[in-house]
């Protein structure tokens, strides 16, 4: 099994919950699965552009436009881009680290995922055929830390939103999530407890695809 990490995160682990999350998560993974194929990407180390009209053009246009050469200024646009989507479209299992952010992804995270989620990249759309993906993604983990308490369905939530619709576009619909709220430790005296809640439902879940990879294989 091939699992990509993407992690949003600047902070050293001893200071990142989020971070943390990751640490219990592939620590049971690797404990159960040794031979797994993991790729980790540091958005800090690995920073997305931001999206441009040249990445439009060079994303967009074939799709729109008949006959249309892309510039060379064009072609350059989608280095990145196409270099984080082989790396997408080769996983089976994607995980998502990162911090809430004003209610949100942080933009670092949703800069990635504009440069991914891209046509003729990850996947294809036409009239005929709509969306057809070219990844083998089947489930995405998200492991998120935050400051506040939230809800379930909370209408501050802005982030487990934009996942799922960004990756549901494509086909993605199972997206688990661990999520260590109310880390505030000036608003929330329980906040150690909750952070290992929050540890535990991630090695939870890591025995989970370890357990239902192992089936697979039989």
């Amino acid at each position: 099994m091939n699992i990509l990490h993407v992690c949003a995160n600047p902070k050293p682990t001893e200071e990142s919950v989020s971070k943390q999350l990751a640490a219990a998560f592939f620590g049971k993974i690797i404990e159960l699965m040794p031979n797994v194929e993991l790729v980790n990407v540091d958005l800090y180390d690995e920073k997305p552009p931001y999206y441009t009209y040249d990445l439009y053009k060079r994303a967009w246009y074939p799709i729109l436009k008949e006959n249309h050469k892309p510039t060379k200024a064009e072609e350059a646009s989608i280095n990145y881009a196409s270099q984080q989507a082989d790396k997408f479209n080769s996983a089976d299992v994607l995980v998502l680290t990162m911090p809430m952010w004003n209610f949100t992804v942080p933009a670092i995270m949703k800069a990635w995922m504009d440069q991914v989620l891209c046509p003729g990249l990850t996947f294809n759309i036409s009239p005929e055929e709509g969306i057809k993906p070219l990844h083998k993604v089947r489930s995405i983990v998200l492991l998120v830390a935050s400051g506040g308490v939230y809800k379930e369905e909370d209408e501050r939530d802005a982030l487990t939103r934009q996942v799922r619709a960004a990756f549901g576009f494509i086909g993605i619909s199972d997206i688990e999530i661990v999520w260590a709220d109310g880390q505030n430790p000036l608003f929330n005296m329980d906040h150690e407890q909750r952070k290992e809640i929050a540890l535990e439902a991630a090695a939870e879940i890591a025995e989970d695809i370890a357990e239902l990879e192992a089936v697979a294989a039989e």
